[in-house]
């Protein structure tokens, strides 16, 4: 065997430290890959975060709206209902003082009378105008407890416990609320 020659000695390490630093830069390269994707990991992370965030914004923003169009709803149905309140005494004095009119002066002051009657039908009208309906229950009626009010009992023959036999006022809705019940006398008859 021949021995080797110097410059093969030489091409041999060069060779061996090329390979070496070719090793050594696949190593840099493989912690400069594991580095980015850590990098991206965490951009990852924080763009996961941020969308949660976002979307949990998001809905909050749409539960808000939800709940200032419901505010405005109920402020528009029944932000008047002290008001109506307040003028259910004016429709009560109309239709007692109505009532109270005898035959012989309905036809001597029928002008003034049917003045009081328009008045009581305009009020009507503005009531329904504004979503206030009328509760007006009539004698032999069932009681309801979610409409009338019992203001007396009484034992009267020919009704049934919980029929209606007189009312003494009639009762008033604010669209789906109840804004006075009606106060009506109830028959405590036993079958």
């Amino acid at each position: 065997m021949a021995e080797p020659n110097e410059n093969e000695f030489l091409d041999d390490i060069e060779t061996a430290a090329a390979e070496e630093a070719e090793a050594a830069d696949e190593l840099i390269d493989i912690d400069a890959e594991v580095a980015a994707a850590d990098e991206l990991d965490a951009v990852k992370a924080e763009r996961d975060e941020y969308k949660d965030r976002f979307m949990r914004a998001l809905a909050d923003a749409e539960n808000a709206r939800k709940r200032a169009d419901k505010d405005r709803r109920e402020a528009e149905n029944y932000g008047g209902s002290k008001l109506a309140r307040d003028l259910l005494p004016v429709y009560d004095n109309l239709k007692r003082a109505l009532e109270a009119i005898s035959d012989e002066q309905r036809d001597t002051n029928a002008a003034f009378i049917e003045g009081i009657e328009l008045t009581q039908r305009e009020l009507v009208n503005v009531f329904a105008k504004h979503g206030i309906t009328l509760i007006s229950p009539a004698v032999g009626d069932r009681f309801d407890p979610q409409q009338h009010e019992a203001m007396f009992e009484a034992p009267v023959p020919g009704t049934k416990a919980g029929d209606i036999i007189q009312v003494s006022a009639e009762g008033f809705m604010l669209h789906d609320r109840l804004l006075r019940p009606a106060q009506v006398g109830v028959s405590s008859m036993a079958g």
